[in-house]
């Protein structure tokens, strides 16, 4: 007997792209490429199953340029979710509910750069650095652990075309 391996059946046009999962609860958070939302799942980890619970848009409501949702990555605390918007310019930031984990977006920032394809999270947690692929940056915005906002910090690296940050750990 062969075993099938766990799919996902998004929405039709939604173009999943990248996923995250909640630090201690059975959630995941999917960013949606084409369509700019984020999803929010209920994660089934012994039938590996993913039901969908909500849909968020990734860029504010009254933006009306193209947009596309890229990166994703949720807080060690599990209370925020960062979501990068290539069109918009910049990181969505979603408060996530502590008793249900849905999502409450809260703000945007501007990543100070075009087309933010991807960002991380520091090892320490203050700070996200985007990599804004297009203005050819990496840019610092600390992180303010209470509220989750982004504050840029005038810290600007100038690299060719960045699309992925890593860190090293000692």
């Amino acid at each position: 007997m062969t075993m099938r391996a766990p799919a996902l059946k998004a929405r039709e046009g939604a173009g999943c792209r990248h996923i995250a999962f909640h630090p201690s609860k059975p959630l995941a958070y999917l960013a949606n490429e084409l369509d700019s939302t984020i999803t929010t799942y209920a994660w089934d980890s012994e039938k590996g199953v993913l039901t969908p619970l909500q849909i968020v848009p990734a860029a504010p409501q009254d933006f009306t340029g193209d947009n596309t949702a890229a990166g994703i990555a949720t807080s060690s605390d599990g209370r925020f979710l960062y979501v990068s918007n290539r069109g918009h310019d910049s990181i969505a930031i979603s408060a996530i509910g502590a008793e249900n984990g849905l999502l409450k977006s809260d703000s945007w920032t501007s990543t100070q750069g075009k087309q933010p394809r991807f960002f991380a999270l520091s090892p320490t947690g203050d700070h996200l650095y985007a990599a804004n692929e297009n203005s050819d940056t990496i840019v610092d915005l600390a992180i303010d652990r209470i509220s989750g906002r982004l504050t840029p910090t005038a810290q600007i690296i100038r690299t060719g075309s960045p699309t992925c940050i890593v860190f090293r750990h000692a």
